[in-house]
């Protein structure tokens, strides 16, 4: 039997983050003695007991994130490409992000790590890089997460979501946008001669999350039109312009 002390030695070492190799072997423990600990049931029922200070909607009464327009962005993001995973301990968000996009990467990871995250992590994928992190808390500040596929269930903002969103919509529309959109240059041929032009397009299958953008556009006085059944489309020059004041290329 070992001492209470050394028990809260090796808890507070995890919750540093200190790796679990090393706990065990700075207090010359067994693995099996120190998982139990860190991971057992009893660790479990503790830390239930125990609010998570980072979660926002946990907290008594409830409060807003303290990052709003970081948070706006990533919901965004979570909204074009993300998706939620449960397991029986915790939960996994990934956000997928071209491998083209460094810049894009590097900010979903600080915005992840702003509302919460401890640790995130790149997965490589074929073409694609998955940015994420394991939180339980990650349905409590993204509760649009459902069964199935975004585009066959019902996306609406909470009460709470909304304040944020239309305070910062210029980072959520940023979050979609790199996430399910871009800028290009249109070229378009008249009488022999072409001309170009830059424009905005987000895609997406789901009206709700189309809707969610097209009111953020709108709040910010950018004119937008359906260039088709699932693309928004911006191409109206002062729009383009204000719409370069805070997206701009994907880098």
């Amino acid at each position: 039997m070992h001492p209470p002390e050394i028990r809260d030695r090796a808890i507070a070492m995890h919750a540093e983050g200190v790796p679990f190799r090393l706990i065990w072997q700075t207090l010359n423990l067994s693995p099996h003695t120190v998982g139990n600990w860190l991971y057992g049931e009893r660790a479990r029922r503790r830390r239930e007991r125990i609010p998570d200070a980072r979660c926002p909607r946990c907290a008594d009464p409830p409060r807003l994130p303290e990052a709003p327009a970081t948070y706006a962005y990533l919901l965004g993001q979570y909204l074009g490409d993300g998706h939620i995973v449960r397991s029986q301990r915790t939960v996994l968000l990934a956000v997928y992000c071209d491998n083209k996009y460094p810049g894009i990467i590097a900010e979903i990871e600080a915005a992840m790590r702003a509302c919460g995250a401890r640790s995130v992590h790149h997965r490589a994928r074929i073409g694609c890089t998955a940015v994420s992190a394991l939180w339980k808390h990650w349905p409590c500040l993204l509760p649009q997460h459902g069964p199935g596929i975004k585009h066959a269930r019902p996306i609406a903002l909470a009460d709470w979501q909304e304040p944020i969103v239309d305070a910062h919509a210029e980072a959520f529309v940023r979050g979609l946008i790199h996430s399910d959109g871009c800028r290009f240059t249109n070229r378009v041929v008249v009488s022999g001669r072409t001309y170009e032009y830059p424009r905005y397009m987000f895609t997406n299958e789901s009206t709700d999350i189309m809707r969610l953008c097209s009111r953020s556009l709108d709040r910010l006085g950018i004119e937008w039109r359906m260039s088709r059944r699932n693309t928004l489309s911006v191409a109206k020059r002062t729009s383009v312009a204000r719409l370069d004041e805070f997206v701009g290329p994907k880098s």
